[in-house]
């Protein structure tokens, strides 16, 4: 059975003394983002997991993407109403780390997905090795151009562990082979609308960048745009993306983007769920999960979207 809650929801029941379910093992998902086409992917591995499981997900996360407080919120909430175990992908590392903390204390599992907590001790961290994959992504990007060509990369949240590892693992890949190419920041908390805008206004300063590499596929997503909006066509500029997102997959598909480094968007959650429940049960799990990646380019995508089922 798969419940969804929004935050007000969660702390009525609270507030009513209700139990969120009367029979089953209950876990607490508290994810990110409901609307970023990689969280969906994510969001619907934890569904289908908890599914195969036969327990409820109560699914919460923050107001909106980024917002620590209300994230903070939705999960003490979970640990008041005594969910068998949660899983949590983090908008802040070290600012999640005292409700983590508590939970543990109070007897409750708690997964990292995606991103790792910083500060406190979790049960498990089920996500890519975000600096070894975005080495990669360094590397393949440094193909792209010659050395001294001027790149774009469009951050992550540096609030996180996974926008901090997926800059330093990709200036580490590209510097590798192009050091001296000027790479431009443009930083973002994981949101689209930054992105683009930063790129619109580097791309109105410096016409003769010759690639934007960005740390999600939002933020693709949102360059893609920006080099619409200024009049240039596909391949104009190079695209380098993170993620496997379906609609990256698509622009890649179009000419847009060159090379995508995917991350496994769906074993993430599924994984991440798997885990929580066995951790629930008493059972022992693996402190470390890697849930793997795959380099797709043009020459790979049809069987990336064949393993994707896209």
């Amino acid at each position: 059975m798969i419940k969804s809650f929004s935050k007000l929801a969660i702390a009525g029941a609270i507030a009513a003394g209700m139990t969120l379910s009367a029979s089953a093992m209950t876990i607490g998902y508290v994810t990110k983002s409901a609307t970023n086409a990689g969280w969906i992917m994510i969001n619907q591995g934890a569904t289908d997991a908890a599914k195969e499981e036969g327990v409820t997900l109560v699914t919460v996360g923050p107001a909106f993407q980024g917002d620590l407080s209300s994230q903070l919120e939705v999960f003490e909430n979970l640990t008041a109403q005594g969910v068998d175990a949660i899983g949590v992908a983090p908008v802040d590392s070290s600012g999640i780390a005292p409700a983590v903390d508590a939970a543990m204390a109070a007897g409750i599992p708690v997964v990292a997905i995606d991103t790792g907590v910083s500060g406190a001790e979790v049960t498990s961290f089920v996500a890519t090795d975000n600096y070894a994959v975005a080495v990669i992504q360094g590397q393949e990007a440094a193909k792209l151009v010659a050395d001294g060509d001027k790149v774009f990369y469009v951050t992550g949240d540096q609030a996180s562990s996974t926008g901090q590892e997926r800059r330093d693992g990709f200036m580490k890949g590209f510097k590798e082979t192009r050091p001296n190419s000027e790479i431009l920041e443009v930083p973002t908390k994981w949101n689209s609308d930054e992105a683009q805008a930063g790129v619109e206004a580097l791309l109105n300063s410096h016409d003769d960048v010759k690639m934007v590499v960005n740390a999600w596929d939002g933020g693709t997503m949102a360059a893609k745009a920006a080099l619409e909006n200024l009049g240039y066509g596909a391949g104009d500029v190079k695209l380098v993306g993170f993620d496997g997102a379906a609609d990256a997959i698509v622009a890649m598909d179009e000419g847009w983007v060159q090379v995508d480094t995917a991350q496994m968007l769906y074993q993430m959650g599924y994984q991440g769920i798997k885990t929580a429940v066995k951790a629930a049960g008493n059972m022992v799990v693996d402190k470390r999960i890697d849930t793997g990646t795959f380099l797709v380019t043009p020459e790979t995508s049809a069987e990336y979207k064949a393993l994707i089922g896209m």
